[in-house]
């Protein structure tokens, strides 16, 4: 029987196609990329410009590698089946590398894609298989050698002139250039005045004749049939921009409400015709990332997470494992015809023959879009969300339900509404115009599947032409004003939780005469809440400036300026928060300091090669490599020629931050001296002009006894007055001096070389400095505000399976950890916390004692070794709490205590206090008694299984049997005595019962060297 070998990026994939393909395949993964350029080098040849990649195992992969060649070894097939996309394409070139390591093995090496894992699907996969397609991976190269170019290349310069460890992006860039110009855009702005009119106005419903009166709200939209509008700039091509029915000032607006009040009004127009509203194609990645984000609150991160797991395949019970979505990573909204027909089908029996067109809804995609893969759709129309709702996540099901719901829609009938628009002329001594416009849904179509938030419309009464309309009398207001109040309120109530009982009860008391309650600051009014003498009111508006980008709009720029593609946007996101180029707070997205300052000097020193529409013309170059229209070579050479030519006008050219030191009008709060702006590791600062950072310099007694004045020489050399002549003693000050000239400096050297004082001295002279600085808070968010804290407490999503992070403690301190890293299969994502994040959660907390030494609060830090305590006044106070052993001196030195160690790999040992200078360690606890048998002056504390025991620490393993083995003696060294050797033993108590959840809480145990970790579980 032939065997198979099939490879697969994800371990969660492999058990489901595993099932599909049955006996004689076996089904392994590669766990993402196997193969990488190298991280100490470049990895890319240029000095001939073949621009050909250097690839390497990745590192960590060495034993995945081994373990497929091995499978590879046996296998009479082997079948690549990463991801269908180019990243997937090239993880399969890779594994082609290493497997296919003779022509014999490359003849056996296949590609199959599918874009959805089920088991129709999987199976014709396998029928159709082909080879690599070399166009997607030298697509997928090409992006990564430009990247590698651009990020390996520039970063050093930024090194050098901002500060180390920073870095640039290709995309990313450009990402965050967006943003800092629509920051600059919003700082810039200056806002329009404008004032909307509006009138509220009595009809008489033709409906019934005893009705009461309807209350409708007109909006004011010209004088005499021409259009009243405000100027409102000109937009990004040059055009005049207008704000429409409105007017410009508050003397035009009450102009016209003191005509319209004394008016007589009357119907113009009335127009009643249908509207259809069709429904929207089928989720692309984009779309899918806006949608969640709109309609889940779902970040981009979260939302891929989670899409990935429904792509890869859920456990539905008797069904099996199944992947209930296609491939997410997608720009085309082309469908399949079977999935069409079965959405179909599942319209006309569950919905009925109305829903469904006559003919089946089909659309087109964006001018540039890829076409490789179908639109994100359910893999089963007729797996309703309710159907499979036990077997999914809370947010697993969210996102299924908006994916399956917007799949079925597409394929559905649009929603009718009814439009109604009443023309209404107010004559006086002008005729003003009024217009009331409305709608109401008469057939509800695909929203009956997907319906939207903002579909509630009014239906307007049927006005007749010519008809009279009385203003609304101050009752009527009065009405109208406490429904749109009670409206406001309930609103206010949802979204801050008011108590609007109090509130109503308050108004009973103050009686029918009294003022109505005011609605809070917060709730903006639609109308005035207030009887008014007129029925006719202005209200005075400015422009708004255009908001911050959030993800859902960012992805959505991004998209329709070209830049990146599907499967790159969620990591776009991530990179530029995880740089600390943006930070986001409240869901949207402010540039950091360092970012605006990262971001303006590559723009203005690489100005062709991170050109907005530059990037998108190689996403699209991209794009022609992967269809083989063009070489990838071809299109590096001619990005090198303009990058090279950029990289070194930059090199020149490229202000340095780093070294900026601009004067400021602020003083110093110490000193009075001016104070200059300066850039340092975390952004901008302002420091005293009077710091100085030139050593001291030592005096020594022999030169300064043998000749004064040549010391005195090289001092004020290197040095300049005013200076402080300092001695120290070990490490107390027992004299200091300043001093503002030579004859000073002598003098004060004379009494510091004094002998009749103090012997054993260091004696050194300082350069006078101040060393005050502040932050710079202009152009940085106020990190104080509620809103910042809040999103400074946002979850952290897993990439992979969309679930909620945890936080964990591991040898390089916190990191965010997925729950289900020792699932079966695992999701071993895990993510490195931020400069900040790291600084907050390792935030020394107050324990409420005192130093012994310097009397300053304790506090309890987070060390390399786990928590400890410590002066929080360190670094001048090293004070640090030690567990000791009352009672007991080192039974080695005799002088130091003992002490409770912690080693790097957390465990526990105790030893001298004294150490280096004696190395006394154990790894049981000693206890300060003496051996009856050998005369061990301690004993140690075991725990084992069977109980707690006393025993000597001569008792060696087996010594009762033999006796210990003596230690071989250094070279040259006196020989030792054998050691002795002990059998004493003794049970004091039971051992205690092993930790539990309920007892510890949740801990992770084994995190260090070796990576194991085991969650504490409920007894």
């Amino acid at each position: 029987m032939n065997k198979s070998l099939v490879i697969v990026e994800s371990p969660a994939k492999a058990k489901t196609i595993e099932k599909y393909l049955g006996k004689g395949f076996e089904v392994l993964a590669s766990v993402g990329h196997i193969m990488d350029l190298p991280k100490n080098d470049i990895g890319v040849e240029l000095e001939h410009r073949t621009f050909e990649p250097t690839l390497i195992v990745s590192p960590g992969k060495e034993k995945v590698v081994a373990q497929l060649k091995k499978a590879a070894a046996g296998a009479d097939e082997i079948f690549l089946a990463p991801d269908p996309d180019r990243e997937g394409e090239a993880i399969a070139y890779h594994l082609a590398i290493q497997l296919g390591t003779s022509a014999a093995a490359r003849k056996k090496i296949r590609r199959v894609t599918f874009n959805e894992i089920t088991k129709k699907a999987v199976q014709e996969a396998f029928l159709h298989a082909r080879d690599v397609d070399q166009n997607l991976v030298d697509a997928q190269q090409t992006r990564r050698v430009l990247d590698r170019l651009v990020g390996y290349q520039i970063s050093p310069l930024l090194w050098d002139k901002v500060r180390r460890g920073l870095s640039a992006g290709r995309v990313q860039t450009v990402a965050v250039r967006l943003i800092v110009e629509r920051e600059r855009e919003i700082g810039a702005f200056k806002p329009v005045e404008y004032w909307p009119i509006d009138a509220i106005l009595q009809f008489k419903s033709s409906e019934s004749s005893g009705a009461e009166p309807a209350l409708l709200t007109a909006r004011f939209v010209g004088i005499d049939g021409q259009p009243a509008r405000v100027a409102n700039g000109k937009d990004k091509n040059g055009r005049e921009q207008f704000i429409a029915n409105a007017l410009a000032d508050e003397a035009a607006a009450m102009e016209v409400v003191a005509a319209a009040t004394k008016a007589a009004w009357t119907v113009r127009a009335f127009e009643k015709k249908e509207r259809r509203k069709s429904p929207s194609m089928p989720f692309t990645t984009s779309t899918l990332q806006q949608q969640a984000a709109a309609r889940l609150g779902f970040n981009v991160r979260r939302t891929m997470g989670v899409a990935q797991r429904l792509y890869e395949g859920i456990d539905l019970g008797a069904e099996g494992t199944t992947g209930l979505i296609t491939y997410m990573r997608t720009d085309s909204p082309r469908v399949s015809p079977d999935a069409i027909a079965g959405a179909r089908e599942w319209i006309a029996k569950q919905l009925g023959t109305q829903y469904l067109p006559q003919t089946q809804n089909v659309y087109k995609g964006k001018k540039d879009a890829q076409d490789a893969h179908e639109a994100i759709r359910p893999t089963d129309p007729s797996r309703t969300p309710e159907s499979i709702a036990r077997y999914l996540l809370p947010e697993q099901l969210k996102l299924y339900r908006l994916v399956w719901q917007r799949f079925i829609a597409s394929q559905m009938m649009p929603a009718v509404y009814d439009v109604t628009t009443i023309e209404i002329d107010a004559a006086s001594d002008r005729t003003y115009n009024f217009r009331i416009s409305g709608s109401v849904l008469k057939f509800d179509g695909f929203l009956r599947v997907y319906g939207a938030d903002d579909e509630e419309e009014d239906r307007l009464p049927e006005i007749p032409k010519g008809a009279r309309i009385p203003l609304a009398t101050p009752a009527q207001l009065q009405q109208l004003a406490v429904e749109a109040r009670k409206t406001k309120l309930e609103q206010a109530r949802k979204k801050y939780n008011l108590d609007v009982a109090k509130i109503e009860a308050r108004n009973e008391k103050a009686g029918s005469g009294g003022e109505l309650e005011p609605i809070p600051e917060y709730v903006e009014p639609e109308i005035p809440l207030e009887v008014r003498p007129s029925a006719v009111h202005a209200v005075q508006k400015f422009t708004e400036p255009p908001p911050r980008f959030n993800e859902a709009s960012l992805v959505k720029e991004l998209e329709e300026r070209g830049v990146g593609r599907p499967s790159t946007y969620a990591s776009i996101i991530n990179t530029i928060q995880d740089r600390e180029y943006v930070t986001k707070i409240s869901g949207r997205f402010y540039p950091t300091e360092i970012g605006m300052v990262v971001c303006d000097l590559l723009v203005k020193n690489f100005p062709y090669i991170f050109d907005i529409a530059y990037t998108a013309r190689l996403e699209e170059e991209l794009d022609d490599i992967e269809e083989g229209k063009e070489k990838w070579t071809d299109l590096m050479n001619g990005f090198y020629d303009h990058f090279e030519e950029e990289l070194k006008d930059a090199g020149d050219k490229m202000e340095s931050i780093k070294r900026m030191e601009e004067k400021t009008s602020e003083v110093c709060d110490k000193c009075g001296s001016p104070l200059v702006l300066k850039w340092g590791k975390f952004g901008s600062f302002y420091s005293c002009s009077n710091f100085s950072k030139k050593p001291p310099v030592t005096v020594a007694m022999g030169p300064w006894k043998k000749d004064a004045k040549a010391v005195t020489k090289k001092i004020t050399k290197s040095l300049d007055f005013p200076m402080t002549v300092r001695a120290r003693v070990e490490d107390t000050l027992v004299y200091s001096k300043e001093v503002t000239d030579a004859r000073e400096l002598v003098a004060a050297i004379e009494l510091a070389t004094d002998e009749s004082t103090t012997k054993g001295k260091k004696i050194f002279v300082e350069q006078v400095s101040c060393d005050f600085t502040k932050e710079n808070t202009a152009g940085k968010p106020d990190l104080n505000t509620p809103e910042v804290q809040e999103a400074s407490e946002q979850e952290e999503y897993c990439d992979n399976c969309g679930r909620v992070m945890v936080l964990k403690r591991g040898l390089f301190g916190p990191f965010m950890s997925c729950p289900g890293y020792n699932e079966d299969p695992p999701c071993k994502t895990i993510r490195k916390l931020s400069q900040k994040q790291q600084q907050k959660q390792n935030a020394p907390q107050p324990t409420g004692q005192s130093c012994p030494v310097c009397g300053k609060p304790l506090v309890l830090r987070q060390g390399s070794y786990g928590e400890f305590v410590s002066c929080s006044g360190y670094p001048k106070c090293k004070y640090v709490k030690q567990n000791l052993i009352e009672g007991m001196k080192c039974p080695k030195c005799g002088t130091g205590d003992i002490a409770e160690r912690k080693a790097r790999r957390g465990n526990v040992f105790w030893g001298c206090t004294n150490y280096p200078k004696c190395d006394f360690t154990s790894n049981y606890k000693p206890v300060a008694k003496k051996c009856p048998e050998c005369g061990s002056p301690y004993l140690v504390e075991k725990t084992l299984k069977s109980g707690i025991y006393l025993e000597c620490p001569n008792k060696k393993k087996g010594a009762e049997d033999e006796p210990a083995p003596k230690k071989r003696a250094k070279k040259g060294a006196a020989e030792e005595p054998a050691a002795v050797t002990c059998t004493y033993s003794k049970r004091i108590g039971d051992a205690p019962p092993p930790p539990t959840a309920e007892t510890h809480g949740p801990v992770v145990e084994g995190e260090g060297s070796k990576g194991k970790k085991r969650e504490l579980q409920p007894a």
